[in-house]
């Protein structure tokens, strides 16, 4: 049975910068920690997905390519990446090559458009990243994340100032359908 997954940004605090990217010590402890954070989840039957972000979110970890170095330095199997369209439409120039990059440690697939609205309706290839996912294999989650003003703190934490669907069931019927069909035909 394939462990359950927990993920997200868990290695610095959104919005929080100092200047320049992540220091040699702050990638030494954050590693340290990290692997005894993923040592307690194999013990009880998960993996983590550590989630790159954006640079304008946060200065520790952007691009698939520090991930990758990232996971080396955590060593741990129970240690894996979460990749994220949103974030790799910003950084990442060639999103199906940082795909295969990180390959068996994705942990965690995000389905998020360029303006985390409704998969399909804005740029995102993803057909050509459902692709990629199953030339290398991939067999695991696939996340809708979209977000809407619905809370307040997120909202403001996401920087949504404009619906981005309708409504719920929009989001979710829609997204579901283009999800299923955009894999089952990559």
């Amino acid at each position: 049975m394939e462990p359950k997954a927990w993920g997200g940004p868990f290695h610095a605090p959104i919005g929080f910068f100092t200047g320049t990217g992540a220091s040699e010590d702050e990638l030494k402890y954050g590693a340290d920690a990290h692997r005894a954070l993923a040592e307690r989840a194999a013990a009880n039957g998960m993996h983590l997905s550590l989630e790159p972000l954006n640079r304008f979110e946060t200065y520790y970890l952007n691009t698939m390519e520090q991930a990758r170095s990232y996971v080396d330095r955590v060593g741990h199997p129970a240690f894996k990446i979460m990749y994220d369209t949103f974030h790799a439409n910003v950084e990442e120039r060639r999103p199906e090559a940082a795909i295969r990059l990180i390959g068996s440690d994705i942990g965690v697939f995000h389905v998020s458009e360029n303006d985390r609205g409704i998969p399909g309706r804005g740029h995102i290839d993803f057909a050509a990243m459902f692709r990629t996912l199953k030339e290398i294999g991939y067999d695991g989650w696939l996340t809708l994340e979209a977000f809407g003003a619905g809370l307040p703190a997120i909202a403001t934490a996401t920087r949504v100032w404009r619906p981005l669907f309708p409504d719920f069931e929009t989001l979710f019927s829609e997204s579901a359908t283009f999800i299923r069909k955009t894999w089952a035909q990559a």
